[in-house]
Parts: structure tokens; sequence; C-alpha cells
């Protein structure tokens, strides 16, 4: 009778766990990462393509995946600091659809990824 009522206490703890996930955090040299609108000049050597992925299962997408994209963000910059680049260039989502509001799927985001003085 006991573990009747301690199951779905448990799925409630893990429930609330999961939504209050923060997502992917930045690290130090993601921080030092940054996203531009324009292609970058001469002076900058381009390195490759990244990707960045945020997985929403369990931590819950934001309206309009607000913290979602952010968390592919900020994996997209880690692995750009990785990678030895410093700006990002042409980032994209191609994984953000219609579906994607309804359903927890994965946001997923990337980029060029350049070196620049």
């Amino acid at each position: 009778m006991r573990l009747l009522l301690v199951i779905p206490v448990f799925l409630a703890v893990l429930v609330v766990a999961g939504c209050s996930s923060s997502g992917n955090q930045l690290n130090a040299a993601g921080q030092n990462v940054r996203f531009v609108d324009q292609q970058p000049g001469a002076e900058c050597h381009y390195i490759g393509t990244a990707s960045g992925e945020q997985s929403n299962w369990f931590s819950g997408q934001q309206i309009e995946g607000g913290n979602s994209l952010r968390g592919a963000a900020n994996n997209l910059r880690n692995r750009a600091a990785e990678m030895g680049g410093n700006v990002i260039y042409n980032a994209s989502t191609p994984g953000l659809s219609l579906v994607s509001s309804f359903v927890p799927v994965a946001t997923k985001m990337s980029g060029q990824v350049y070196k620049c003085p």
C-alpha cells in the first residue's frame, strides 16, 4: 500500500525537477564566442561548421522556444570555443517547426565558426 503512495510522489518530483532544468550553460571559453550578422572579413579564419542542441524532453519548452533556443545557442557557443573559434556567423535553427511548439523535440542550432583577432 505504501508503494502505491510513493510512486505518484516520485513521478511528481521528476516532473518538477525536469521543468526547472536550466539547460546548457555557457562555460568560460563559450562566453568569449559571439554571434554576428555580417560575414567576417579577410582578417578572420574560417574553421568550420558547428552545431548545438538542447534536449527538451525533461527541460520543458517555453513559449516560442525561449529557454530551449538559449540552451542550443549556449551549446553552440561552447562547441565553437572547443574548435578554437570566437565568432559564429550565419546561425540558423533548422529544427524549429510548428510541431516543435507542441511536442518536446530537441532544439538545434548551427553556424559557421571563425577565429577573428
